[in-house]
């Protein structure tokens, strides 16, 4: 019988895979800052698709079942949208705190488990994702109160909802999925189909990309790609209710990003809201006792 996963890895896993995914978000807005947010989205979804095709090619892989195709078609469109409406609004708020409005997925995603997967929600879950909430509304409230609300930051919070909203429904995707194909597939046809999908759309929106783009896209594509497979790794190992808080993790790297890159100062509810975050993540990764002399 082979050796179980330490039930701590899925956990590691999805905190590793945000933490990519995070630096992933600011290379992208430096990149979508220089050639627009849709050019910048078709070049990170087609650059990933080209780094990670050839590794599930390699394997010699049968082409997926209609059941598994239509989950890739289904998450790659939503995360087409999803990924685009992103990247606009991190071209009009700052990456922060556009980060931490995006944390409302999370709360979302954990109700859609229930309705969509069948998962029943722990007590523990629910007090989990209050606490990153909480959290990062005293971030929010510390960094952009005294904000002006123009029409850039308008345009910025509504893309952020609506892709806060797929972002949600794509977690239910990502279990469903994971349950089926492995990580070098799924990162695969992620890219690759929400790319295709996005390019419908290139006479109307492409611009000409420059070569100072080249650098942060790369990064940014190789970064999906890792933190991609990172999430489903641990989503095929774990219910979806109980990782969703981890999500909350993101401004945490955010912040470290911030000052390792830019010298941002940490503030006091940048530092309490973050206290939150970490106190949800660190209690739904705590495991009920087991009791003893369970049936084999």
């Amino acid at each position: 019988m082979p050796p179980r996963t330490h039930p701590l890895l899925p956990f590691l896993a999805a905190f590793a895979g945000v933490g990519f995914l995070s630096l992933m978000d600011a290379f992208m807005k430096e990149a979508a800052l220089m050639i627009g947010a849709y050019t910048a989205t078709v070049l990170r979804a087609l650059i990933g698709a080209s780094i990670i095709a050839p590794f599930w090619l390699a394997r010699g892989p049968a082409w997926p079942s209609r059941r598994v195709m239509k989950l890739h078609l289904e998450r790659g469109v939503v995360s087409a949208f999803m990924a685009l409406s992103f990247f606009f609004a991190l071209t009009r708020l700052p990456l922060a705190e556009a980060i931490a409005l995006s944390f409302i997925a999370p709360l979302l995603a954990l109700y859609l488990a229930r309705v969509l997967l069948g998962e029943t929600i722990a007590r523990k879950a629910v007090l989990a994702s209050i606490l990153g909430f909480a959290g990062t509304l005293v971030i929010v409230g510390g960094r952009i109160g005294a904000g002006a609300f123009d029409r850039d930051a308008a345009l910025g919070l509504a893309a952020m909802l609506f892709s806060a909203v797929l972002y949600a429904y794509n977690f239910i995707v990502i279990r469903r999925q994971s349950q089926l194909a492995g990580p070098v597939e799924i990162a695969t046809f992620h890219s690759g189909i929400g790319g295709a999908v996005l390019l419908l759309a290139a006479p109307i929106l492409w611009l000409p990309p420059n070569g100072h783009a080249l650098m942060p896209l790369v990064a940014a594509a190789a970064l999906t790609v890792a933190g991609s497979m990172a999430i489903a790794w641990a989503y095929a190992r774990e219910e979806a209710q109980a990782l969703v808080p981890i999500e909350y993790s993101g401004f945490v790297w955010a912040s470290v990003l911030g000052w390792l890159f830019f010298r941002e100062s940490v503030t006091v509810p940048t530092l309490a809201g973050t206290m939150l975050i970490v106190a949800g993540c660190w209690l739904v990764t705590r495991r009920d006792p087991m009791p003893e002399n369970l049936p084999a």
